[in-house]
């Protein structure tokens, strides 16, 4: 299963490098070449429990896989980004590749260390790769930029031994490195931010981001230290816990955000949801659908009768949220995409600031989540966080948040790339929600060496072309320009990837199938 994974993601490393071929895509090459290989060392460290922090159990390290995500999408964004003739973010594609490899060299070399006996060959390896990436940095960045990259490597291993340590079993060392790299990159761009502020430079909702996402890290960093020495569970604590967010959000955040966007966060807020009609129809119509995932909560608890309080809620229930995600982010993706964003944004800062209140069982609400949530883990949630539900918000959410803008003048990518904003809804809500369930159902044939059936990924392959035509139907700033046959390669790539991954497929999938349209 491992090999067979790595394989399909050499094809997606390659075809990126035969549609881009410059310095940077050979480097992603032997990027995916050395990280094979460590990869098995990191494997055989979690078997023997030899690895610095306590990994995810039943799955391998992902470090392949994982790997390659920030590289490809920072050399398909500076792609894009030149043929549109936008330099800034050329260089800003150009930056974030170099991050990703980077942080993904310096795992590298982490597992070598750790690995005993010295690894001489995987050791030559890695070297080379090494010194083949740094050389290219050397002759493609500009000294602030190095700076830049080597700001964020310096808050990943600060993050790393932070958060790896206070969340045993949450992870898998591939996606720590996707979570972790992604938050430290967006702390690092919000403090750059932060310094060099222009009035009327930069999206409001970029911001926004930016904030929201480094505001719930923090907040949660401070209630971890702050309940090691105190009982979290007591009613003074619980009070003490919502006065400091309170304190934090209106003492820290807001001004934060107000010295970016120069304006009232809240009353920016307000304007922009209430803009206009289309908006508070969206908005309604969101509501409704975000009660009726509360009903489907409450009713399966309800179904848990006390003879079988060990009952977990099957595949098929499990899936009915990613009925209700697809249903949420299709007419924002046609109607309004800003909305969207910024409403993914407040969705997402609102499902962590759950989970803080559920860890730390936060009164009055935090006993009570933990019982409703507990229905629905799988043996992902092996750690003391439920993460799968925030999981999959961000698998739809980052091909809205990382889509080009500025590179797509016209509001979409040529070819298709028009479909990179969908990226999440068609390999989680679709592809992944079709697999489960009728491989489930139906499904005869497995894979090899997976619990996967070869009828759930054929039905997701399909579905996903399904859902394709559709999208060209209702959506009409979608035009595919005949790029029908790199459409079919990228799902069925992407669908096989589902069915041999043991990493966390809601935030993987939609990143490669990104990557691949907009290659």
């Amino acid at each position: 299963a491992v090999l067979v994974e790595s394989l399909l993601v050499f094809t997606v490393v390659l075809s990126v490098h035969a549609v881009v071929w410059d310095r940077f895509s050979w480097c992603a090459v032997a990027l995916a070449v050395q990280a094979f290989y460590v990869q098995f060392k990191w494997d055989r460290l979690l078997q023997l429990g030899s690895a610095v922090f306590q990994f995810r159990g039943a799955a391998n390290s992902g470090l392949l896989p994982a790997s390659m995500v920030i590289p490809l999408l920072g050399v398909v964004m500076k792609e894009r980004c030149r043929a549109a003739g936008i330099v800034y973010f050329e260089r800003f594609g150009i930056v974030v590749a170099s991050t990703g490899m980077l942080l993904a060299l310096f795992l590298s070399v982490l597992a070598v260390g750790i690995t005993k006996p010295v690894p001489t060959n995987t050791c030559i390896l890695t070297g080379i790769a090494g010194s083949v990436i740094i050389y290219t940095m050397k002759h493609s960045l500009t000294v602030s930029e190095v700076i830049e990259v080597l700001e964020v490597l310096l808050i990943f291993v600060y993050l790393s031994m932070i958060l790896l340590y206070l969340l045993p079993r949450c992870f898998t060392p591939g996606e720590a490195l996707l979570v972790l790299g992604g938050v430290s990159f967006v702390l690092n761009q919000l403090i750059k931010r932060s310094l060099n502020v222009i009035e009327g430079r930069g999206d409001p909702i970029d911001f926004f981001l930016l904030v929201a996402v480094i505001g719930v890290v923090l907040l949660g960093l401070f209630f971890t230290v702050l309940f090691t020495f105190m009982d979290s569970g007591t009613w003074i604590s619980s009070m003490f816990f919502h006065m400091m967010t309170a304190v934090l959000g209106l003492g820290v955040i807001m001004p934060w955000l107000y010295r970016l966007i120069q304006r009232n966060p809240l009353f920016w807020l307000l304007q922009f949801l209430f803009q206009t009609q289309t908006r508070l129809y969206l908005l309604g119509y969101w509501t409704f659908l975000a009660a009726s995932a509360c009903g489907v909560v409450f009713y399966q608890n309800a179904k848990r009768s006390s003879e079988s309080k060990k009952h977990q809620a099957s595949t098929i229930t499990r899936k009915y949220f990613h009925f209700i995600v697809v249903a949420t982010y299709v007419p924002g993706l046609i109607y309004d995409r800003q909305l969207l964003y910024i409403a993914a944004v407040l969705c997402l800062a609102v499902f962590i600031f759950l989970e803080y209140i559920r860890y730390f069982r936060i009164k009055p609400f935090g006993q009570t989540l933990r019982h409703l949530l507990s229905l629905f883990l799988d043996e992902r949630d092996s750690g003391p966080l439920i993460l799968t539900h925030i999981y999959l918000l961000l698998g739809m959410s980052l091909p809205v948040w990382l889509f080009p803008r500025s590179c797509a003048p016209k509001g979409t990518l040529p070819g298709a790339g028009a479909l990179v904003p969908y990226s999440g809804v068609l390999a989680v809500g679709v592809g992944d929600t079709i697999a489960s369930v009728f491989g489930s159902t139906m499904g005869e044939i497995k894979w090899p060496g997976t619990k996967k059936t070869f009828e759930g990924t054929m039905t997701a392959i399909f579905a996903q072309i399904i859902a394709v035509a559709l999208i060209l139907i209702f959506d009409s700033s979608v035009n595919l320009n005949s790029s029908y046959a790199w459409i079919l390669a990228s799902v069925s790539l992407v669908s096989l990837l589902e069915a041999y991954t043991t990493q966390i497929d809601n935030l993987l999938l939609p990143l490669y199938l990104q990557i691949m349209l907009m290659a």
